[in-house]
């Protein structure tokens, strides 16, 4: 893509709404734009990056078996009043009344409607486990919507619902979406941290939400610093195994928020210098919660018996739109972002010095073809501007690679290549650096 093509509203100044580093600079690199309290557009540089995160999970729902399907934002209030929810969920849910005067809703989350199919379509044990998980917009009237994209009205959800015989089949579903996640934060770029979260009136262990690292985060977090050394994405993952011992070993060390910490086991099962103490954002959230659905709302199958029985469920939930913001509250510096490659809105930025210089012009056409040749998403800066802003815009944007031409380093053979993460700049051959990109 031609910058001089694109539509990438960049600010040089920082909007006085913006109170943390992702907000500021998702409004400053043209990521987003507000179109009302906790509501927003998203622009191509933005959408970009919430797609290519929105594919991983995706793909990572898929590897698991779990099946996608796509239920509308509107539901009807009646299924809600059957499971309890419609009163007690408060001014949160958007209530709305159709022209025939009947009650609807702007669906917050999905249990509800998700269980009306499964019961209209699912008669018997036989036909379990089944797991089905859609990623759909989502609204929660919040009273004080802040932070950008990381706590608006409007957001981008992934939401997967097990349904199972019993509790130790609703367990093995659990621990496939505690691999799953820990699998699509990972290819993400980051490190999440599985915490044990509430589980309400169920009880149990099966309740997680996963924290990354990060100096703005909501909540304080306490864990060993051991976590940051495990791999999961080393090894392939066979999700029709016992998945048990993985789970078991993410779950092994100390891990809290400040809401769940216990400061003496802290320190009697953390050596000192293993302590992490550090501000941690919720990216994910697993819960299992039996039959608090499928009960009230007539989720029975018949068991080998004959006779009926409530299904196990759970939930899993992902902010999709809330990652892109997530991510660049842990990964910046004081020029921009810093993207990871996986996530990146595109992996070079292609800067030409001297537009309108017949040899830099060249260069940069040979460049530019090559990488997109090869596939290489590429931002090509063609712009006649002055190399100052190309530089700030470039880092604000926070592309993982930068390919620098001009007519000095043209003159001797060499162009520039600048890892955005490092900052390190290397002189080398156009040739070479394509390599090295390409590679």
């Amino acid at each position: 893509m031609r910058l001089s093509q694109y539509f990438l509203p960049t600010l040089k100044e920082t909007p006085s709404e913006a109170q943390i580093v992702s907000h500021r600079y998702m409004l400053r690199a043209g990521m987003i734009r507000q179109a009302s309290a906790g509501i927003y557009s998203w622009l191509p540089m933005g959408y970009r990056v919430m797609k290519k995160i929105e594919q991983i999970v995706r793909e990572e729902q898929n590897a698991t078996g779990a099946q996608e399907v796509l239920m509308p934002t509107i539901q009807s209030a009646d299924l809600w009043k059957q499971s309890g929810r419609y009163d007690d969920y408060g001014k949160e849910m958007l209530r709305i009344e159709d022209r025939h005067g009947r009650e609807m809703l702007y669906g917050p989350t999905n249990e509800e409607l998700i269980t009306d199919i499964f019961k209209a379509s699912v008669r018997s044990y036989r036909e379990l486990p089944k797991n089905l998980y859609h990623i759909q917009w989502k609204f929660r009237d919040e009273v004080r919507p802040r932070f950008g994209v990381m706590r608006g009205r409007e957001f981008l959800m992934k939401d997967a619902y097990s349904f199972d015989i019993d509790f130790e089949g609703a367990r093995r579903s659990y621990n496939k979406m505690f691999v799953a996640y820990l699998r699509t934060f990972a290819r993400m770029g980051m490190r999440a941290i599985p915490m044990e979260a509430d589980s309400g009136p169920i009880g149990g262990d099966m309740s997680h939400e996963f924290q990354i690292l990060a100096d703005t985060g909501e909540s304080e977090i306490y864990c060993h610093r051991d976590f940051v050394e495990f791999d999961v994405l080393g090894s392939d993952i066979d999700f029709e195994s016992d998945l048990q011992p993985i789970v078991d070993h993410w779950t092994s060390l100390y891990a809290a928020t400040d809401d769940k910490h216990d400061p003496a086991r802290f320190e009697a099962e953390v050596p000192e210098e293993k302590r992490v103490v550090h501000r941690g954002i919720e990216v994910g959230h697993i819960f299992y919660f039996g039959t608090k659905y499928s009960d009230p709302l007539g989720a029975h199958v018949a068991y080998s018996d004959g006779e009926p029985v409530a299904v196990h469920m759970g939930s899993y939930g992902v902010g999709v739109s809330r990652m892109p913001g997530a991510i660049i509250e842990a990964s910046h510096d004081d020029a921009g972002i810093i993207w990871p490659e996986s996530v990146a809105p595109f992996r070079v930025g292609l800067i030409n010095l001297r537009s309108g210089d017949a040899a830099c012009d060249a260069a940069c056409e040979d460049a530019y073809a090559k990488l997109l040749g090869a596939g290489t998403e590429v931002l090509y800066d063609d712009r006649e501007e002055r190399p100052g802003p190309k530089f700030a815009e470039m880092d604000l944007i926070g592309l993982p690679w930068q390919l620098i031409i001009g007519p000095r380093g043209l003159k001797a053979g060499t162009v520039e290549l600048k890892s955005r993460a490092s900052g390190e700049t290397e002189e080398l051959s156009l040739d070479s650096a394509l390599s090295r990109l390409l590679g």
